[in-house]
């Protein structure tokens, strides 16, 4: 009893510890009816994307053309399944598995949800994976965000029907 006890109360304050930790971010921003929220921990970025559907949420980092040249997390929710991509931007108006191109799928998924008709993920990315098909993200400087969020459908294949483009520092929180 008192095994099955301390094992509750262990898990218990885990689910708790993991909750806060993804739940303490630093910064904020809106567009295109998506929130973000971040907080960059070493070389880690921490994020959070919500949004008003029941599809999918998606930010990118340092496109240099429309979509081409970015780095895109894209994720939803269906049921109690979180799926989290990783693409990158090969074309103007089109991006693809970093897998598929011959890179490396470098997002960890943190949580997500979908309640009320908002879909919520969290996740993590490292600042500089190493990967061809990521963007280094310079935590201290000027970075080129991304919002966007599909249809009420969980595909990846729906594109968006808007997107907000912003210039932050990933530090301060400072959006341009």
């Amino acid at each position: 009893m008192k095994k099955t006890l301390f094992g509750l109360v262990l898990a218990l304050c885990l689910v708790g510890a993991n909750s806060v930790q993804a739940d303490s971010y630093d910064h904020e921003m809106k567009g295109a009816g998506v929130t973000f929220s971040w907080k960059v921990d070493g070389d880690t970025l921490h994020g959070k994307l919500s949004a008003k559907t029941k599809g999918w949420v998606a930010v990118g980092f340092n496109p240099e053309e429309q979509m081409q040249g970015g780095n895109y997390i894209l994720g939803f929710v269906k049921g109690n399944d979180v799926e989290v991509v990783d693409h990158f931007g090969t074309k103007k108006i089109n991006h693809d598995l970093d897998e598929d191109l011959g890179g490396t799928s470098d997002v960890t998924v943190v949580g997500g949800s979908e309640k009320g008709g908002t879909t919520t993920i969290e996740f993590t990315i490292p600042l500089d994976s190493g990967d061809q098909y990521d963007t280094v993200l310079v935590a201290d400087g000027e970075t080129k965000v991304v919002l966007a969020h599909g249809p009420p459908r969980d595909s990846f294949k729906a594109r968006h029907r808007k997107q907000a483009i912003k210039t932050v520092n990933l530090s301060t929180g400072a959006v341009k």
